[in-house]
């Protein structure tokens, strides 16, 4: 190792020595809320107007209707999807357990157990809260999207179809996780359109579409984010340091000179997510606050560039 990648290697254990204890308590209790928002939007909004989920939860309604009206098993007034998907999601676990993070499998885990408790705990009122079946569609899509956008703000998976997914492209490399969901979804909604009538699709899709936008809303881990961070530093060396340490991204560097003051000036650029940028911004405020900080959100990147999904 040379000289920077050793310095690198001691700011990394320092990142990962740091205390976790605070931190992970309040993503779970983050990820408690989330579920509770899903859990009110699902039982309240969209099951009494007799629409359907996505991914794994719709799978779940649609066993639980054949259970109840074709083998006619008198379940009472237990709420049986949230179990029908806790059980669903438990193949996944075991296969994520073996290939991916564990303290990101732990969350999902304790994230899925959230969702299925509460989507069982909470009842389902007798019919629709709004008159309007679009109406009802949308804020259940609403509710639901920010409840699992918040769920992957915290670091941890909802399960279903995004947990297969992530699963698939960490093995296989592809496809992607959305053209997973988008499989998995058509062939699910197409058994509904032969079951129950088109206005019930209809009004599903829309729900999806609302849920959807709402969570790229919350979740902003996949938007890539270009930053140029233009310092008066003669040692800027510590920034560069502070950011491949921390955050673990790689920065180019370039020198410049300003035009008005002719200073010298060092210029560099990184790219990050979204989620990683109000780090990024904290430690360009810790070591250099007089730093001028550019912001791109958005940008196409093709090449050596880790996604990081969980």
């Amino acid at each position: 190792m040379n000289t920077i990648e050793n310095e690198v290697a001691q700011m990394e254990q320092k990142e990962k020595a740091r205390p976790v204890l605070k931190l992970e308590t309040e993503r779970c209790i983050g990820i408690v809320i989330g579920s509770i928002v899903y859990a009110i939007g699902f039982n309240m909004f969209l099951t009494p107007e007799g629409l359907y989920a996505g991914g794994f939860m719709g799978l779940a309604q649609l066993i639980d209707v054949f259970l109840r009206h074709f083998l006619k098993l008198n379940l009472g007034s237990i709420e049986l999807p949230g179990v029908i998907y806790y059980l669903l999601n438990i193949p996944w676990l075991f296969v994520a357990f073996r290939t991916m993070r564990r303290r990101f499998v732990a969350k999902t885990l304790f994230a899925v157990t959230c969702f299925s408790g509460l989507l069982t705990l909470i009842p389902c009122v007798k019919g629709p809260i709004l008159e309007e079946s679009i109406a009802n569609a949308l804020v259940a899509g609403l509710l639901c999207g920010v409840g699992i956008g918040i769920v992957l703000r915290m670091g941890a998976s909802d399960g279903g179809m995004d947990l297969l997914g992530m699963v698939i492209v960490q093995k296989k490399g592809h496809p992607s996780v959305g053209k997973i969901n988008l499989v998995g979804n058509c062939i699910l909604y197409a058994i509904c359109l032969f079951v129950y009538d088109v206005p019930t699709v209809i009004y599903s899709l829309v729900y999806m579409a609302v849920l959807s936008f709402s969570i790229d809303k919350i979740h902003v881990q996949n938007i890539n984010v270009r930053v140029h961070i233009v310092t008066q530093m003669e040692d800027f060396q510590r920034l560069e340091l502070e950011i491949m340490g921390q955050i673990g991204r790689g920065v180019t560097r370039w020198r410049g000179t300003g035009a008005y003051s002719g200073n010298d000036e060092a210029i560099l650029m990184v790219v990050v997510s979204k989620y990683e940028v109000r780090k990024l911004r904290a430690i360009v405020q810790e070591v250099d606050p007089k730093a001028f900080v550019l912001i791109d959100e958005g940008v196409g990147v093709v090449g050596n560039f880790l996604k990081k999904l969980t």
